[in-house]
């Protein structure tokens, strides 16, 4: 049994998801769990149609989501013949969800109606992928992943109900491959007890498939991206980023710890505990060797670059002098927690505590008022958090030539800094 994620990008248009299927040929006679995210910027357009309704723009909600059904079924008309007529209707039920939805007015959460409509993305790509490999005559069956993966109800960030997915899977998907040898599910999202969507966090289709795959047994998961391998740093922004052919475990956690963007942070754990390797390759060069996730230790790794924009730095001070020490640092992690936060950067000092994290206007300011009854607080923001795992001093020089440093954190083998333009 194997398991394969592609990415938005490596389905993004007729061509790739043409080179999916070419994908999955090469593969003949194998098990295979294929895992999809939304199409391209899909997630994207969803997001500003649950800004929209949320705050109470119903008819601009409605017309940015008729734009996406129209690109949805613009593909899918040039994509498909004879799987059409059955696509079109599997994708008007989850349309009439949204739109459902989107008729009513907003009483709960953000979280919430974000989940509900976000999560339709997943599903829309995955309907007309399946259709397509069916017709191109890579039989496969579609499932519903809503109907597998339980949560909890903490929208936008859902935690995995093991034993209830474990068995779900068991029972209901592991006999999907009695009769066809590929199933085709999403990655991201799942469903509470209520039966009301979830996801798990942005990028979480990675998180996903690694979710699958130990469930599953797997002998091995292949995310299919767009760049050669997992690179030292954003090739979009540093050109002379390299591909590297091996990672540990340990490593990646480290990377996707600090923001590195190619795998999901929680990916490896469900990976590791059953030491499953992991391979990042290429969809366009498949011939290309691609980076292998594993067990094994690699030394001698070049300087890894990751860079978070969009960073709040947190500045806390003790409202009378007294040590910034165990109640206080307690008091704040208990704050952050209620405001389901999780930073990026935390230093202490002697009556003071720094904290990075990212910057969300409303998680910011529900903590900075919760903190001001037992700190003085300051907030700076439109930041940089930079990170270089193996640094050498000459590339911190030169990532921060120009400059303002905010703060600063080093270990042997990691360097932080908290970057103003």
């Amino acid at each position: 049994m194997k398991v394969f994620k592609f990415g938005g990008a490596s389905i993004s248009n007729m061509d790739r998801i043409a080179q999916a299927g070419d994908i999955l040929k090469t593969y003949g006679g194998q098990k295979i769990l294929v895992v999809v995210s939304a199409m391209g910027k899909t997630t994207n357009s969803l997001e500003k149609v649950a800004e929209a309704f949320y705050n109470g723009q119903q008819d601009e909600a409605l017309t940015l989501f008729e734009a996406i059904k129209k690109n949805f079924l613009t593909l899918a008309n040039y994509l498909l013949v004879k799987g059409y007529n059955d696509a079109y209707a599997q994708a008007l039920d989850i349309f009439t969800e949204v739109e459902w939805l989107l008729h009513d007015r907003p009483v709960r959460s953000f979280d919430y109606y974000y989940d509900q409509i976000v999560c339709s993305g997943e599903l829309l790509s995955s309907i007309v992928v399946s259709a397509y490999f069916n017709e191109a005559g890579i039989r496969n069956t579609w499932v519903d992943v809503r109907d597998i993966l339980r949560t909890d109800n903490r929208f936008r960030d859902a935690s995995i109900d093991w034993l209830f997915t474990q068995e779900k899977i068991n029972t209901a998907f592991i006999p999907l491959f009695d009769v066809s040898d590929i199933v085709i599910t999403q990655g991201f999202i799942g469903a509470t007890a209520e039966n009301e969507s979830s996801t798990l966090g942005r990028e979480g289709s990675d998180y996903s498939a690694a979710v699958f795959a130990n469930m599953l047994q797997a002998s091995e998961l292949t995310i299919w991206k767009d760049v050669a391998g997992v690179m030292s740093a954003d090739p979009r922004e540093f050109p002379q980023a390299t591909a590297i052919p091996h990672l540990s475990y340990e490593e990646v956690i480290e990377m996707a710890y600090y923001g590195a963007q190619v795998i999901h942070p929680k990916t490896i754990k469900p990976l590791q505990n059953k030491n499953i390797p992991l391979q990042v390759k290429c969809f366009l060069d498949r011939e290309l060797p691609g980076t292998l996730i594993s067990d094994q230790q690699t030394p001698d790794l070049p300087p890894i670059i990751v860079i978070k924009r969009n960073q709040a730095l947190i500045s806390l001070h003790t409202l009378d002098f007294s040590f910034a020490g165990e109640k206080p640092i307690a008091a704040l992690y208990r704050l952050l927690a209620g405001a389901h936060m999780q930073p990026n950067l935390l230093q202490t000092g002697a009556i003071r505590i720094e904290i990075c994290v990212d910057d969300k206007d409303d998680k910011i300011e529900k903590l900075a008022l919760a903190a001001s009854t037992i700190f003085d607080v300051q907030v700076e923001r439109g930041l940089s958090l930079l990170t270089i795992r193996h640094y050498r001093e000459d590339s911190i020089a030169q990532l921060t030539d120009g400059k303002k440093i905010r703060l600063r954190q080093q270990t042997p083998k990691t360097a932080q800094l908290v970057l103003a333009d």
